[in-house]
């Protein structure tokens, strides 16, 4: 069987693509490679897979639904793992339209590609903004807790695609959605905390740390995520099935921490500014697993102290930093 995976290039793709590689799967990525950032990145991430046997890839851009639905039909593909988007809670503040064509057209898109093959199981990328400005009160957001009051565009776009998900359950195909949080690790993403932080640590520059460094997220180390991803598309519900399904590393840490992690790895003392936090950014992600838990046996392994040694040294590495 064949599995598609769109926004192969980017980072959660590109680690879902090799995992089904590892394990004998025909996949073929799509991706427009746009440079929201660094481009290199990505061609390399898509040299890494391009290079393997059992991968193809269709430079194409997610919202244009015809080229998305015959690749689907003409290549038989099985099941679709379904990662592009527009990222980026403050890149929404100054590009809406954006989020319109990637993220509402793009999902729209990958659904009828889907209704038309009737494929045996999409799982796509939800995230954990939609649940909104929340306190850290000591339980894990959990699946059926409200999210009806997003506060940014790019939370909004990820609620609408639960919503046209749920709306195409009259069609068969049977559907999960995954609520990520705070995904990190090589080959990661440039506009992400973590990784600038890293740039401008050991460049010797002051980084910027908004909420005073009280903002509270469930970092996720990526083999973490890899591991529920492929769970989860290896347990369909039944045919006009859909679900959601958070998935974290249950263990929720303060920005500050997360900076003592990557002083530690990288041998370097930060040079903290801080600053208010920013409008539609949250206070807290604490993700409940117990659902997917259950379902596929996930059990996230790797602690934040581990996680960002490991990035530290792939960062180091790729960027040739002795």
């Amino acid at each position: 069987m064949t599995i598609l995976v769109t926004g192969a290039a980017g980072f959660i793709g590109h680690a879902v693509s090799h995992a089904l590689l590892d394990r004998g799967e025909s996949v073929i990525g799509i991706d427009n490679l746009n440079d929201y950032y660094d481009v290199r990145l990505k061609q390399d991430r898509l040299a890494n897979l391009t290079a393997r046997s059992g991968f193809a890839f269709e430079r194409l851009d997610i919202a244009d639904s015809q080229p998305v639905a015959d690749i689907v039909r003409s290549s038989g593909t099985d099941r679709v793992v379904h990662l592009a988007a527009q990222a980026g809670v403050r890149y929404s503040l100054q590009n809406p339209m954006a989020y319109e064509r990637s993220n509402l057209a793009g999902h729209l898109a990958v659904l009828e590609a889907c209704r038309a093959a009737d494929i045996a199981h999409l799982v796509y990328a939800s995230s954990s903004s939609v649940y909104g400005d929340r306190p850290l009160d000591g339980q894990g957001f959990r699946e059926d807790d409200p999210t009806v009051t997003p506060v940014s565009l790019y939370a909004a776009t990820k609620r609408a695609c639960e919503l046209m998900s749920q709306s195409y359950t009259m069609f068969g195909f049977p559907q999960t959605g995954l609520r990520f949080f705070t995904v990190y690790g090589p080959w990661g993403r440039p506009d992400m905390a973590y990784f600038f932080f890293t740039q401008k640590m050991l460049a010797g520059e002051p980084i910027e740390v908004f909420g005073e460094g009280k903002l509270a997220r469930d970092f996720t180390y990526i083999d973490d995520i890899v591991a529920g991803i492929v769970g989860a598309l290896d347990h369909p519900p039944e045919r006009h099935g859909h679900r959601i399904l958070n998935i974290g590393n249950c263990h929720p840490e303060t920005v500050l921490a997360m900076i003592e992690a990557l002083e530690s790895a990288l041998g370097v003392t930060a040079k903290k500014v801080m600053k208010p936090k920013p409008p539609g950014d949250v206070t807290a992600t604490f993700a409940d697993v117990s659902r997917l838990t259950a379902l596929t046996g996930y059990a996230p392994q790797v602690a934040i102290g581990d996680g960002m040694a490991r990035f530290a040294t792939w960062f180091r590495d790729y960027y040739r930093i002795g």
